[in-house]
């Protein structure tokens, strides 16, 4: 029996756990605010929240429900655009998209709302930073976005007023939420935990595996670890970072330690999806989904990161990440074992780290080609080099060839251009929808030149590389 808050009422059903929540809210509950788009997780006109209680506090995520899985909002609080709508007037949030025209068909206005509202719930600007980062994962077809950008401004002028001490207190008397946002936490305590079944598909968020198989989820059996605490964490000690696999891309966001080692992380993750994928998407996902242009694999391959997996009778075996992946969406994991965590040795002084990406689009795309280094400098010669690259080969690729040519170089430009030829010979594009195998190729070469040209820019300069 799944238990939830939908809103603010108690469900208790039977319902499959591999529903899709967005039907569940549909169809069971009959709540059509909650619109039907792409169901692939990328227009946004699905949006819900997503209120998790911990520590006695609940935070809020905003997600795609098209493509979540019923089964985890056990014991969470779910809200609907219904749920934020006030008694007798327009909240704030929706009368400044009135006032400034910033809806026109309508269809797509409840996912803007619902996402805006994630922004005010949110007490601190750290992961989002502003309104309109909060809605990076909601399509509209009819406006051009500027009413919806002034209206973004507008909500975030009222905020700066907040009282952060009580910050629900402060938003329902500023009229954004309804009152009885304040009661949740209680309720949510009195739920009990959820005994998840340990049979059925693996599935832990849905941003991968839904798209292509939600109707047959919501008939079969699932096994959710989503929720599964040994999954989940940050752990730091001296010399290595371990993260679990239920990791999602909004946690490697939040956490400060990773912004020491990363310090261009917030930029090198905006790159990564939408919002709401980046507060679905866990890294055992993105790991499992073997996609050659996976982003988070990219990222983690470079680090020469190592796997920790989990076998059927419990015990673990540790992998490097790069002898993962066997052939097109073939990888290293056994009948009944379950990838657990990540880790990388902690970078150093004398480390150097750099991801590059292009897409059709800058943002919220699926990459063309995307790759990332890690390079390791004693008395100005490479003591170590990993280089790892997407898009150009039946699977992620970690450039072996490329990577043992810096040991023991000192870094310019004649340097570089040579181990361009090598990692040339290492690749093998196709041409697909997001470009010719040329093009390919020739973006391999350019994002490699851009690694360098970021990292040392006092010893390499780009009409060198070119000419």
């Amino acid at each position: 029996m799944l238990q939830f808050i939908l809103n603010n009422e108690l469900i208790e059903t039977a319902v499959n756990a591999g529903l899709t929540l967005l039907d569940f809210i549909r169809e069971h509950k009959q709540l059509k605010g909650t619109k039907i788009g792409c169901r692939e997780g990328d227009c946004g006109a699905c949006t819900v929240l997503v209120g998790t209680l911990d520590n006695g506090k609940v935070s809020y995520q905003n997600i795609t429900s098209c493509i979540s899985p019923l089964g985890n909002a056990h014991g969470k609080h779910i809200v609907t655009i219904e749920g934020i709508n006030l008694s007798s007037s327009l909240n704030t949030i929706q009368k400044a998209i009135t006032d400034q025209n910033a809806t026109q068909c309508g269809f797509c206005t409840p996912g803007f709302v619902v996402s805006m509202t994630k922004f005010a719930l949110e007490n601190r600007r750290g992961v989002l930073g502003s309104c309109n980062d909060a809605i990076s994962g909601n399509i509209c077809r009819c406006t051009g976005y500027k009413s919806i950008e002034k209206a973004g401004i507008v909500i975030e002028k009222k905020l700066q007023k907040r009282d952060s001490n009580d910050s629900i207190a402060w938003l329902i008397k500023e009229g954004f939420i309804p009152n009885y946002f304040q009661t949740i936490p209680q309720r949510l305590k009195e739920i009990e935990p959820n005994i998840i079944s340990s049979k059925g598909r693996v599935v832990a968020n849905g941003t991968d595996i839904y798209i292509h198989n939600a109707d047959e989820l919501a008939e079969e059996q699932v096994q959710l670890v989503a929720d599964y605490e040994w999954l989940k964490g940050i752990q730091f000690t001296d010399s290595r970072c371990a993260i679990g696999a239920n990791t999602t891309v909004t946690e490697l966001l939040k956490n400060e330690k990773l912004h020491i080692l990363f310090p261009k992380l917030k930029s090198f993750l905006k790159l990564v999806s939408s919002a709401p994928i980046r507060n679905m998407g866990t890294l055992g996902g993105n790991f499992i989904n073997a996609s050659p242009i996976g982003d988070m694999t990219i990222f983690f391959l470079a680090l020469n990161s190592r796997l920790t997996i989990q076998t059927e009778t419990k015990s673990e075996r540790q992998i490097d990440f790069y002898e993962f992946y066997k052939s097109y969406k073939t990888y290293d994991l056994q009948k009944g074992e379950i990838l657990k965590s990540i880790s990388f040795d902690i970078l150093k002084s004398g480390d150097f780290y750099n991801f590059e990406k292009v897409s059709k689009r800058k943002h919220l795309d699926i990459a063309s080609v995307n790759t990332a280094v890690k390079i390791t400098l004693e008395n100005d010669v490479v003591k170590a080099a990993h280089f790892s690259i997407g898009g150009v080969a039946p699977i992620p690729k970690y450039l072996f060839e490329t990577s043992h040519f810096f040991i023991g170089k000192t870094i310019n430009s004649k340097i570089i251009k040579q181990a361009v030829a090598i990692l040339q010979s290492e690749i093998s594009p196709i041409s697909d929808a997001r470009g010719s195998s040329e093009y390919k190729r020739l973006l391999a070469q350019q994002l490699f030149f851009a690694h360098f040209i970021e990292l040392f820019p006092a010893k390499v300069q780009l009409q060198k590389l070119i000419t």
